[in-house]
């Protein structure tokens, strides 16, 4: 089962910081609140993963907006896996993760996400860097 890692809690957590400051009281807006309590219990238990049905409602949904506005593919419109590569040089996507792509939640895009990053070898992170900075567009809506 795909899971949510820690840092896309926390990464949402600040998106909703910045969107939505503490208010004057110094209380935490709802959205901040219900992703701070999942991230304080798996700081407590040092677990850096949680299966997304453990996630509580109102964190989800704040998770959700977060990952809207986050880019909707790597995809830097450099696909090797056309000329049949079992991983994307330009992405670093899988040949399954590109091809299934439209069709994965967003906790699927997020552990491939996560994966890509953490290797850093495709071309969007070096050669192409500023090229995949300009192909990613935040989602809309």
């Amino acid at each position: 089962m795909p899971t949510i890692h820690i840092t896309d809690i926390e990464a949402a957590i600040n998106f909703w910081r910045t969107k939505a400051p503490s208010l004057e009281n110094g209380a935490l807006p709802p959205e901040t609140r219900a992703l701070a309590e999942v991230y304080a219990v798996m700081a407590l238990q040092r677990s850096h993963e949680i299966e997304e049905p453990a996630l509580p409602p109102a964190a989800r949904q704040a998770w959700l907006a977060w990952f809207d506005s986050t880019p909707d593919t790597p995809c830097i419109a450099i696909c090797s896996t056309s000329q049949g590569d079992e991983v994307c040089k330009g992405c670093g996507r899988t040949f399954a993760e590109v091809q299934l792509w439209t069709e994965m939640t967003p906790v699927q895009k997020r552990a491939s996400w996560r994966r890509i990053t953490q290797e850093g070898t495709a071309w969007r992170f070096n050669k192409y860097a500023e090229r995949a900075a300009e192909n990613t567009p935040a989602r809309t809506g």
